[in-house]
């Protein structure tokens, strides 16, 4: 693997699940949370203009040609990002998980032997600090509710849970960039990632899911049935007028 294609696919990351947050504009429970997951949307979206404009300068597209102008089988990013949330509580679980894994992955970033990518990475962890906090706060509102919000919570985290591997799962193709100090070791993060997320879910009283089955395919292109059509309804403006200017 490329740095350009581990650029490409970290700008991937951020590009879907920003613009799955995006789809709860309008439809969160109040107006002050609607706004809170718009801008968390936001945060992600301006990640990956980051780091497809890095992509550029490493001689790939420009930005909206990564963002609109590939299919499904193109796009590089981890499946967990890319599901749709069936309710409040999927999109608060979700967030949780990749929000605890971007706390040390970008931290470990941030030390990359390659100063524009540490750049980037340390500009997006005081973000996803932040982010961290909220979600870790949602989980045990919920969590920690009412019978109804507990139930919702725990079978989200259940229906999820088989997509977190996928975020420490080692690309053999990765193994160059890591051994150079470029990238971190994910499944050196995997640890520490457990113990935050078992203590957060002791406090929400939920309980860990059993091991199981777990993602895997993302970096190559592989990805479940969700990506297409959110892919189809994001790009079709630009699809629809090519080369336009606004």
């Amino acid at each position: 693997m490329s740095l350009l294609e581990a650029v490409v696919g970290l700008g991937d990351d951020a590009l879907v699940l920003g613009q799955r947050l995006s789809e709860w504009c309008g439809k969160s429970p109040w107006l002050e949370e609607d706004l809170a997951m718009a801008n968390t949307a936001l945060d992600f979206l301006g990640r990956a203009r980051l780091l497809y404009g890095y992509a550029e300068r490493l001689g790939g597209c420009d930005e909206d040609a990564y963002a609109f102008q590939r299919d499904a089988r193109a796009f590089t990013n981890l499946q967990i990002y890319e599901l749709p949330c069936a309710d409040f509580a999927s999109a608060c679980v979700r967030q949780f998980l990749v929000d605890a894994f971007d706390a040390l992955h970008l931290e470990g970033l941030s030390a990359s032997a390659d100063a524009e990518l540490a750049g980037i990475a340390a500009k997006a962890r005081k973000e996803a600090l932040y982010h961290r906090r909220r979600s870790a706060a949602w989980l045990v509102r919920l969590g920690d509710g009412t019978a109804e919000s507990r139930r919702r919570m725990q079978q989200a985290l259940e229906e999820l849970w088989g997509y977190h591997g996928e975020l420490f799962a080692p690309v053999a193709a990765e193994a160059r960039l890591v051994a150079a100090g470029v990238l971190p070791d994910r499944a050196a993060l995997r640890p520490p990632w457990l113990e935050a997320v078992t203590a957060a879910l002791g406090e929400a009283t939920l309980e860990l899911p059993a091991a199981g089955w777990e993602a895997d395919g993302g970096r190559q292109g592989l990805h479940t049935e969700h990506l297409a059509p959110m892919l189809a309804e994001m790009q079709h403006l630009h699809r629809s007028h090519p080369g336009a200017r606004w």
